[in-house]
């Protein structure tokens, strides 16, 4: 039997750990400390989240994170524990649908610079124009041409978003195959969540390979030192969403107290 220290029964006679417990029928100590763990550094992090939120404010500074990843990868996760504790006036998460008649006809980035933050604002895409470097080819949702245009033209909008005074941040979240089928199978079976099982997902595993063969392209043409990709590993969600929080207050320039705070530290998971 494993030995817990003095340390360990503080944070198991927690709120947070005593809930933990009582909220599942098996009874797993060494699962609740980890989810004790997983709280408590969120906790710190959200703090230093309101903290550089506040700096954005007053410096009226313009913030784009790009959260991209395949389906069922984590992305609406990361956002909600980043955004939770936020004032909801000065930032907004943008989840597109897909182009209506008109916007088909426009320039592909239209929609998306329309909506790029004003200052002092902080603007989450759940899923950006890097719809055109993955999932639109690999799904017959563009032409060859329309992809290539894209691809020609991504690296010198991007530029010119960042020159024009926005901080852009693109997060990859990467998740095994394993993992995806199992996270289908949970959104499949929970009453609350199966609205999120589309068309798209139900044919994303028997795609897997092309959508890997899309993404490294992407990658080897859109990892810039203007705007580089962060890819995080994202198969145990809670290191995913403190590693995205973590990555994300390091890009930007606010005023830490504490600059160990950002010294990432796996959270095991079962």
């Amino acid at each position: 039997m494993k030995e817990f220290s003095l340390k360990d029964f503080k944070n198991l006679n927690s709120k947070k750990g005593l809930l933990h417990i009582l909220s599942n029928e098996d009874v797993n100590l060494d699962k609740t400390l980890r989810y004790v763990k997983y709280e408590a550094r969120l906790a710190e992090l959200q703090v230093e989240l309101i903290k550089l939120h506040r700096w954005v404010s007053e410096h009226n500074e313009k913030v784009v994170i790009l959260f991209e990843g395949r389906d069922a990868a984590g992305k609406g996760g990361a956002i909600r524990r980043m955004t939770e504790c936020l004032n909801p006036r000065e930032y907004r998460v943008v989840a597109l649908t897909k182009p209506d008649e008109i916007e088909k006809t426009q320039w592909y980035f239209q929609r998306y610079i329309s909506l790029l933050p004003k200052a002092g604002e902080i603007l989450f895409f759940d899923r950006s124009w890097y719809n055109r470097a993955v999932v639109e080819p690999v799904n017959g949702f563009c032409s060859d041409i329309e992809y290539e245009v894209f691809m020609n033209q991504v690296n010198d909008v991007e530029r010119l978003i960042v020159d024009s005074g926005v901080r852009l941040i693109k997060l990859y979240f990467s998740i095994s195959k394993d993992e995806q089928a199992e996270r289908f199978t949970d959104i499949i079976e929970s009453p609350l969540k199966k609205w999120k099982y589309s068309a798209v997902d139900r044919r994303a595993l028997e795609l897997w390979d092309e959508y890997t063969s899309y993404k490294q392209k992407m990658f080897n043409r859109t990892d810039t030192e203007i705007a580089p990709w962060k890819i995080i590993r994202a198969d145990r969600k809670t290191n995913a969403r403190i590693e995205a929080i973590e990555h994300v207050l390091n890009m930007l320039p606010y005023r830490a107290e504490d600059d160990e705070l950002f010294k990432h530290e796996e959270i095991e998971q079962d």
